[in-house]
């Protein structure tokens, strides 16, 4: 699907779903369920020959880096269908902190030089980075920043805790958010690359309800970093790179959510009380396509934010939080309606139904909940 001007074709390319299909072979081979539980209950949740197969025969880190820096040079379409793929699988990797926020950040916010120095080892996979951002109670945006940087012998020198950090303790390049001191709002916003060695950082990893995406608490302590960009740029680079992780966000999410409606129709479909399937009664039947019509709306918008994305559309600012409150909702939805479908078995822990419901709730919240994003929409529409 693509946005251009007053066009819009509603399929995607045989390029793309050529894409999709060698992406979905390899998950399935490498990413079923009994590898995501068992990845669940690692400290690192990846698996290392995985991701060495994923960036380097794959070359899915590379997607939407652009040669110069060393990837393929894709578009972020062609990254959001990858996404909806890792989605449905629950890919135990970290591969939207690192491709999704961490090489996003820079691509938004570096000088070329500095996209030379950093991009093509993130493209090919040898080094993981991640972008942190979210700090206790406040929102996901610069106004919810406190974190301090301060110049110090021709760099920088952080200050503070970030929080829900994805895969963070094991990064090797961290993406912050910080401000100078004495600012407020976007005045005074800044990116910095800090190394996970360096003096003063400590990271702690978080225990949550979904396991199968790492989250971390990082606490700078005179962490020195390196500026992203020039001074000033920190704020729009922010901002930019936020609305593309929403919309990658809820591309990731539709591909659990078609996930999960697949699994509650072929259910429905073959278990079978008094004498019939279950998907023959009204009540089931009607739960189905109420799910179908839920997924298949966020996934529109989800892929046309995404299609925008690519061809920098003007429209990019509003699409992006409608795309991650859509795709939010729907896929708690359909995640819950999966189990209550299921009955008795469906609300076993044992059951894949709530790993999706897990990665659901703790995706509906992550970069702001659907309240959030609804808010976001109604100010940019200045409503």
């Amino acid at each position: 699907m693509a946005a251009g001007g007053n066009t819009l074709r509603f399929s995607y390319s045989d390029e793309q779903e050529e894409f999709r299909r060698v992406v979905r072979r390899f998950l399935e081979d490498h990413s079923q369920m009994t590898e995501v539980r068992r990845l669940m209950e690692t400290h690192e949740g990846c698996d290392p020959g995985v991701w060495k197969q994923l960036s380097g025969e794959l070359g899915l880190t590379a997607v939407h880096i652009p040669e110069e820096y060393g990837g393929q040079g894709y578009t972020f379409e062609e990254l959001c269908i990858a996404l909806q793929e890792t989605g449905r699988s629950l890919l135990c990797a970290p591969y939207f902190a690192s491709i999704a926020l961490g090489a996003s950040a820079i691509l938004n916010a570096a000088t070329d030089a500095q996209k030379k120095e950093l991009l093509p080892a993130i493209a090919s996979g040898e080094s993981i980075a991640t972008l942190a951002l979210g700090e206790v109670g406040r929102s996901w945006d610069a106004s919810g920043v406190s974190v301090i940087a301060s110049p110090v012998d021709g760099g920088f020198e952080i200050n503070g805790t970030k929080t829900y950090v994805l895969d963070g303790h094991t990064a090797d390049l961290i993406v912050v958010v910080a401000r100078a001191a004495g600012t407020s709002g976007e005045e005074g916003i800044s990116l910095f690359t800090a190394r996970c060695d360096a003096p003063g950082l400590e990271r702690r990893k978080l225990s949550t309800m979904d396991e199968t995406r790492k989250q971390a608490e990082l606490t700078f302590r005179g962490v020195r970093a390196k500026r992203l960009g020039e001074p000033g740029t920190g704020a729009s680079a922010l901002a930019r790179t936020l609305d593309l992780a929403a919309i990658a966000l809820a591309n990731e999410m539709i591909g659990g959510a078609q996930r999960v409606l697949e699994m509650s129709v072929d259910y429905a479909k073959t278990r079978v009380q008094f004498g019939r399937p279950i998907g023959s009664f009204q009540a089931i039947k009607h739960k189905c396509a109420d799910m179908l019509l839920d997924v298949e709306l966020a996934k529109s918008a989800a892929s046309y934010a995404a299609a925008a994305a690519s061809e920098d559309d003007e429209e990019l600012p509003i699409l992006a939080p409608m795309a991650k409150a859509l795709a939010s909702d729907a896929y708690r939805r359909a995640a819950a309606d999966c189990i209550q479908i299921h009955g008795g078995i469906g609300f076993t822990w044992e059951h894949d139904a709530h790993l999706y419901f897990k990665r659901a709730k703790s995706s509906e919240v992550l970069l702001g909940d659907p309240t959030y994003h609804r808010e976001l929409l109604a100010q940019r529409m200045k409503i």
